[in-house]
């Protein structure tokens, strides 16, 4: 007895691998209709050494990946001079960066400075000088401050002021030497400055306050204009002719006091005319005051006394 039935084939055994290998067929070519053109085959065997090898550099390559985008610019420098060092072989100072030719904004403005700036100097501008031309237009430029440490060589330095100097007074208020601080016997002057720049000859007409030490360091080879305000002039010629009068007034006394020795009767008759002068004088006097109104006398508004003010601080 083969079979479970109480019987037995012979053709069991084929008939049962004709059905297996239909079976087979069916899957596989329902596997080929379904198969996608992008998708690759099934291994369902162990896979080939180059697809393992493939496989393996593709992880390792996403890996290397996101471990350089998490790294900064400079890291990722640095990493890639040490892989270079380690397949090439070198040094890392080779790769150090020389910082001879490196240049701050300061470096730049000290090379494209201007004392004075011109419009032919504004033709051709680059950045570096309109840096310098920036810088340029930040100065206060009404007094300048001196350097008069070569004054025996009749070398002199001037530079406009910063804003720190203007608030502190420096230049103006304290004298205008870089050394000195005083505030007493500050005199005004005016230097025709003579310099050159940039290969070029210029001159400049520049104002400076300083104190008496310092004026005589600045006058030691030739005395410079001396800037004084207009209301010293007017008192000075005021004191003039003051100064004229009185002299002419004691002259005229001198003179009477001679006559009066020669005799009583010239003097007599000085005083008479005199009496008969002053007479005249108040009668033109009174004539005048009846002719009409009184003169009437400008006051000064209180803003024209601060320009006054102003005017000799100044100066």
């Amino acid at each position: 007895m083969h079979g479970h039935g109480g019987y037995d084939s012979d053709f069991s055994d084929d008939e049962h691998c004709g059905e297996s290998s239909k079976r087979k067929k069916r899957t596989v070519e329902d596997d080929l209709l379904l198969k996608k053109p992008f998708q690759k085959e099934k291994h369902g065997k162990v896979a080939h050494k180059q697809v393992a090898a493939e496989l393996l550099d593709r992880e390792e390559a996403r890996n290397r990946r996101f471990h350089l985008i998490a790294m900064d610019a400079y890291q990722r420098h640095t990493k890639f001079v040490n892989d270079y060092i380690l397949y090439y072989g070198g040094k890392r100072e080779d790769f150090r960066r020389s910082g001879e030719n490196d240049k701050t904004d300061m470096d730049v403005i000290r090379e494209n400075h201007r004392f004075l700036w011109n419009e032919e100097d504004e033709m051709d501008m680059n950045w570096e000088k309109r840096l310098a031309k920036k810088y340029y237009d930040k100065l206060f430029k009404e007094y300048c401050i001196a350097d008069l440490s070569r004054y025996k060589e009749n070398k002199f330095g001037f530079r406009w002021r910063v804003e720190k100097e203007v608030i502190s007074g420096k230049g103006q208020f304290f004298c205008g030497n870089k050394c000195c601080d005083k505030k007493e016997g500050l005199k005004s002057w005016e230097v025709n400055f003579g310099y050159v720049e940039h290969g070029e000859k210029r001159n400049a007409l520049v104002k400076l306050r300083l104190c008496q030490e310092c004026s005589f360091k600045l006058n030691f080879y030739h005395r410079r204009k001396e800037v004084k305000s207009k209301k010293r002039k007017n008192k000075a010629k005021k004191d003039c002719e003051e100064s004229s009068h009185k002299k002419s007034r004691l002259s005229s006394v001198e003179e009477t006091s001679k006559k009066k020795d020669k005799g009583h009767s010239s003097s007599e008759k000085s005083e008479n005319s005199l009496n008969q002068n002053s007479d005249e004088e108040e009668g033109t006097s009174e004539s005048e005051l009846w002719k009409g109104p009184v003169p009437e006398t400008d006051e000064k508004s209180q803003e024209e006394e601060f320009d006054e003010y102003f005017q000799d601080l100044f100066l």
